[in-house]
């Protein structure tokens, strides 16, 4: 569910002070970024007095841990949808992947700022650090059965290909996707640029991927 349902119902509503925090949050960093904001800024957003969210965070980090965790918590969930078991094609699937990829980023900019732009510090939030070990490893699991498809002596290494096309996905998500005003101008579409390169990336590999159009 979008953190957008519910926007202008800002404040502490029916005793919910966590989620209102969470809104404040989103709203903050959809206009300020990460790290443009004070814990006591986030407090006044959400309409409570500066102390009141001590009740349930440590301190603004703690804050923006949640947020990211949530955030990849419905990343995976949008990743997992789009792969499907990899049907009715592995190929075909891993081209919904990826568009579903850019979808969040461009749906979704406060959660994706706040899980790859606000520094947090993984060693430090488990919680965190397996959420988005949970939504990579949609990524990797697709890139398993892509891998299986070679011949097994020029297989390369299932976690290298992953991380080089979680690479590229964030790389164009981040520089021409994204749904705030740091998105750079583009003379094609994010997606045709993604399926462009992962196509060049998994023949160059030796893959015979069929189009997908």
């Amino acid at each position: 569910m979008s953190w957008k349902e519910g926007r202008g119902e800002r404040g502490y509503h029916h005793g919910n002070l966590k989620e209102a925090l969470i809104r404040a949050a989103l709203e903050l960093i959809a206009k300020k970024g990460p790290a443009g904001f004070t814990f006591a800024e986030a407090a006044r957003w959400a309409g409570v007095s500066p102390a009141a969210p001590y009740r349930h965070f440590r301190d603004r980090d703690e804050l923006l841990a949640d947020v990211a965790r949530r955030g990849f918590d419905q990343f995976e969930m949008v990743l997992a949808r789009a792969w499907d078991g990899g049907r009715p094609t592995a190929f075909t699937a891993f081209d919904r992947l990826g568009k579903a990829y850019l979808h969040f980023a461009r749906t979704e900019p406060a959660y994706y700022s706040a899980m790859f732009e606000a520094g947090i510090p993984l060693e430090t939030n488990p919680a965190l650090r397996d959420a988005g070990d949970r939504a990579f490893a949609v990524l990797r699991g697709a890139t398993e059965q892509l891998v299986a498809a070679l011949p097994a002596p020029s297989r390369p290494p299932v976690m290298m290909m992953a991380l080089h096309i979680w690479a590229l996905s964030h790389g164009i998500a981040s520089l021409f996707g994204r749904g705030d005003a740091a998105r750079r101008p583009l003379p094609m579409a994010p997606e045709e640029l993604l399926e462009a390169a992962i196509l060049v990336y998994l023949r160059g590999l030796g893959l015979a991927v069929p189009l997908t159009k």
